[in-house]
């Protein structure tokens, strides 16, 4: 799974209207085109880029394309979210531990612009 091409792919508003519908569970591509104010080869567009990102499947029946979500690429960024989160929130409990040392009333006792 490549991060960037999932994060490309979400930092669009309308494919992430797409990713959202989806979620309910598979439509064709006109009923996730219907509610969009673009034009259906826009969202064909859409589409194409979210399946290169490997975020949605498409798949043909009959005359009608149905679009899926493929959840293991969210689970992907999902995780890496949580772990850049994790490693943020460390930091900024360290920082707020260091700083709590040397505001006032803190354990140090002198700094040297004091000496």
């Amino acid at each position: 799974m490549d991060l960037d091409l999932v994060f490309g792919a979400l930092a669009d508003p309308t494919r992430r209207a797409i990713v959202d519908r989806l979620r309910g569970g598979e439509l064709s591509s006109g009923e996730l085109a219907d509610p969009l104010p673009i034009s259906r080869p826009a969202v064909s567009q859409h589409l194409k880029v979210l399946e290169e990102a490997g975020l949605i499947t498409r798949t043909k029946h009959a005359q009608r394309r149905i679009v899926s979500l493929n959840a293991d690429h969210l689970s992907g960024a999902t995780e890496w979210l949580l772990a850049a989160h994790e490693e943020w929130q460390q930091r900024f409990d360290n920082l707020e531990t260091v700083l709590a040392e040397d505001g006032p009333g803190g354990d140090r006792t002198t700094s040297s612009a004091e000496e």
